[in-house]
């Protein structure tokens, strides 16, 4: 039995979700706390990570591009064409603009509101690793799956160009630190913000629907939006924040959820480079054209399958979970 039903009487206390729950009773929760720690986040990544940036900025100035073209599409610094750079250093400076993010919010999370990382990730004693990688295993065979069934039957959408040293590298890169990337953004929408929102609210759909579409607008600067519009990029990242909140909350943890974001972002990246993509590494595979259209079917086709999959092994029943 977990920490929260053994040492809190759930009478006194405004929700039935173990997940909301150990966001009330563990350290403190004073308005202040969440703005400060926020801005702490901010400064860790646009302060600290600007000192990373200002190599690609000189490198986009050398290549012709001006300071206005760089304020109205600031992903051109991380275009290896346009930078002059080799992916993998970009890939290594995009990582560490969430290693910053990640420290200054760990500094909040600990010393201003004195609470534990576990309290954040789930509603139980300890993070179930078992669950995050039957997630991550689901979300990978269905990703992987697609990609083939693309490429034997669409094969002019897909060609193999495979580069194995930068390959490698790559690789090793989103291994190490790809688990901070999808971790910080997880901890961030589907746990900290979701469990401060719902002590507001006293239920848990109003601050899903919050962190969801917070979710979506601050992925508004990837390159992909400016490809296919705002419109169907909008209403993709909030639907996958959505899926990802809701299984959250029906499971009373963060590790479906983020089992499913590392698979999604780290197999995609391994397997297919995107045109488009905010993160351009080595992969098996490039993409020459792509229909936003198509992959929302498929991405929803495979939520469904997920879900489906999920309720099944963990058997759930208490869908009110997502409500209080």
């Amino acid at each position: 039995m977990d920490h929260i039903q053994q040492d809190t009487p759930k009478r006194d206390l405004p929700f039935n979700n173990l997940y909301l729950l150990s966001g009330l009773v563990t350290g403190y929760n004073a308005f202040w706390m969440y703005g400060f720690t926020i801005l702490l986040l901010v400064i860790g990544y646009l302060g600290f990570g600007s000192l990373l940036t200002i190599p690609l900025v000189n490198k986009a100035l050398e290549s012709g591009i001006s300071l206005q073209q760089l304020t109205n599409d600031s992903s051109l610094l991380f275009d290896s064409e346009v930078v002059n750079l080799d992916r993998n250093i970009i890939l290594l400076i995009q990582f560490g603009l969430f290693v910053f993010a990640a420290i200054g919010f760990l500094i909040g999370l600990k010393f201003i509101h004195k609470k534990t990382i576990t309290s954040v990730l789930t509603g139980f004693q300890k993070f179930r690793y078992n669950r995050f990688w039957f997630a991550f295993g689901i979300w990978g065979v269905l990703l992987t799956t697609v990609v083939i069934v693309q490429y034997f039957f669409s094969s002019d959408t897909l060609v193999i160009n495979f580069n194995l040293g930068g390959f490698l590298i790559s690789l090793l890169l989103m291994v190490i630190f790809m688990p901070i990337q999808t971790g910080i953004e997880e901890l961030i929408f589907r746990g900290y913000l979701l469990q401060g929102l719902s002590q507001i609210f006293k239920n848990g759909y109003v601050p899903l629907i919050i962190t969801s579409s917070l979710f979506g607008l601050a992925h508004m600067s990837n390159p992909e939006v400016r490809a296919y519009g705002w419109p169907i990029m909008l209403t993709y990242f909030i639907c996958f924040a959505l899926f990802m909140g809701a299984i959250t909350l029906i499971d009373e943890g963060l590790e479906l959820a983020f089992g499913i974001h590392f698979a999604n972002n780290i197999i995609s990246s391994v397997l297919v480079n995107e045109p488009h993509s905010v993160i351009k590494s080595y992969s098996i595979f490039e993409s020459t054209s792509s229909s936003p259209f198509a992959e929302i079917v498929l991405w929803f086709c495979m939520a469904v399958a997920t879900f489906s999959i999920f309720r099944i092994k963990y058997r759930w029943t208490n869908f009110k979970l997502i409500l209080k």
